[in-house]
């Protein structure tokens, strides 16, 4: 079996391939959240939720919601605002 021999230089190229990696998922999430306004599903994806319960989070008065004509739209500041209002800190 034959060994292989990492140098410093082959450890600097997978860094630098490691940081593009993680600097291009980061845009491809934000280039998602950067739109004002989202569709239902554009927030059942990124709620990973079902129609069903979008439809419940309208119609009990949690996620506010414009509709105009057929379509509904859902300001992303207000999602993100929901969630952290509602989020749950355990004590331990």
């Amino acid at each position: 079996m034959a060994a292989n021999i990492i140098t410093t230089e082959d450890l600097k190229d997978f860094k630098n391939e490691l940081l593009e990696d993680i600097k291009a998922m980061i845009n491809h999430q934000s280039g998602f959240n950067t739109k004002k306004w989202l569709k239902s599903p554009e927030v059942r994806e990124l709620l990973n939720i079902s129609p069903g319960t979008l439809q419940n989070l309208r119609i009990n008065g949690t996620l506010p919601y414009t509709k105009i004509g057929g379509l509904i739209y859902y300001d992303h500041d207000e999602i993100q605002k929901i969630l952290t209002q509602n989020r749950i800190h355990n004590k331990f």
